[in-house]
């Protein structure tokens, strides 16, 4: 096996890469609706849907991630997105974006390599920190939300998504060169490990976690650019670099989040992000202008950051056996997460004529997961002290 250092630094990399890709469409929307009409109705579908191909993907790819390896993966995903990138780029109509857009969604299945393939490389006491730091990966969408739009000035939105191919190309050849050859490897099926984990009940409620903290990062992620223009009446660059600077608080919040869950108990930190959250999103709920708007995104940005990381260091230690799917599985309802909260927020606009609703809306699921990583809580204190117990009388029996 190469060197973990190596490996960390060239799958967060390509993780960057095609997160880059994966937010192409919704970063440059302001600019391609100048040049296709599109509805809001449409907007808000086009948005959401390469969240869909992104989230669902990740179970398979997890699991071939710890069957074949980090780098196969990683270079077939890559050459896959070549045509919808090329494809988006010629693109003139609603349904092009759409059939795109579906596509582009591999970008974002990659995430379910890295948190597969990187903890075979490190010891437990640190997988929440190194799943972090490969989260820093999310940075990708920063750097489209912020970057695209200012070069689709210069060049146009159609020549800056053409950009992405040569991106696309140099990390094909990074992983074919440097990827590890050697990766260990698992042999159970796919249907020995789903057999293995889909009745156990911490792996729902660990999907569910990560349904409103990732899912949260991707629907703001995803929505921001045009939100802010239409609700707030910003230019599309000063949209997108707010939300870039959204995307940047919650990446660097991830590692953070791993380093605590590695030094503290993974419940108690959630706990702090779910009443964070649901606070925050009171806030987003009841916010009048720009400025109390920005407080609440900053505040969700923190604390779903830190949650994002914090879930990841628990599902290698309750699945070790079964990590590939898992991951898959965790992971795919997080970009899930992401899929819905936009279109509902159209929904609930298009009937009231405002957002609150669906802003309450995450701070009651908030709310309820509060309750659940509570009883979590106390039912790993009430197992603990049951072992500490048996295992006192235990010694108590070899003694006589």
């Amino acid at each position: 096996m190469r060197k973990p250092s190596i490996q960390l630094t060239l799958q967060t990399t390509s993780l960057v890469t095609g997160f880059m890709i994966w937010v192409l469409i919704s970063s440059l929307m302001p600019s391609i609706k100048q040049d296709i009409a599109l509805t809001e109705s449409q907007i808000s579908m086009i948005t959401a849907i390469p969240v869909i191909l992104g989230s669902l993907l990740r179970i398979p790819i997890g699991f071939y991630t710890d069957r074949f390896g980090a780098r196969n993966l990683f270079i077939i995903s890559f050459i896959a997105l070549l045509i919808p990138v090329f494809y988006i780029s010629v693109a003139n109509s609603f349904i092009d974006l759409v059939v795109g857009g579906l596509f582009l969604g591999i970008g974002g299945a990659v995430f379910s390599v890295g948190v597969t393939s990187l903890p075979k490389y490190y010891p437990k006491e640190k997988q929440g920190l190194i799943n972090g730091v490969y989260g820093v990966g999310n940075a990708g969408t920063a750097i489209t939300t912020f970057g695209a739009p200012i070069i689709a000035k210069s060049i146009g939105w159609q020549k800056t998504v053409q950009l992405y191919l040569i991106l696309l190309l140099i990390f094909i050849v990074l992983n074919f060169i440097i990827g590890d050859r050697k990766e260990t490897k698992g042999k159970q099926s796919m249907v020995e490990q789903l057999k293995g984990v889909y009745k156990n009940t911490t792996l729902w409620f660990l999907s569910l976690f990560y349904f409103i903290t990732f899912g949260a990062f991707v629907a703001f992620t995803m929505f921001l650019p045009n939100f802010l223009v239409n609700n707030f009446e910003l230019d599309s660059v000063d949209a997108g670099i707010r939300t870039a600077i959204f995307i940047v608080i919650a990446t660097l919040m991830r590692p953070v989040g791993g380093f605590l869950a590695d030094k503290f108990n993974s419940f108690i930190i959630l706990m702090f992000t779910f009443t964070a959250v649901t606070l925050s999103a009171v806030i987003l709920a009841f916010s009048p202008n720009i400025e109390l708007f920005t407080v609440g995104c900053l505040a969700v940005g923190i604390f779903v950051g830190i949650g994002n990381g914090t879930v990841f260091k628990l599902v290698p230690l309750y699945f070790s056996n079964q990590a590939g799917v898992v991951n898959g599985i965790v992971s795919a309802m997080g970009g899930l997460g992401g899929f819905f909260p936009p279109l509902v927020l159209t929904l609930v606009h298009n009937i009231t004529g405002q957002y609150s609703i669906a802003f309450m809306a995450l701070s009651e699921v908030a709310l309820a997961c509060l309750v659940i990583v509570v009883w979590m809580f106390s039912q790993e204190r009430i197992n603990k002290q049951k072992s500490d117990f048996f295992n006192r009388n235990n010694k108590v029996g070899q003694s006589y």
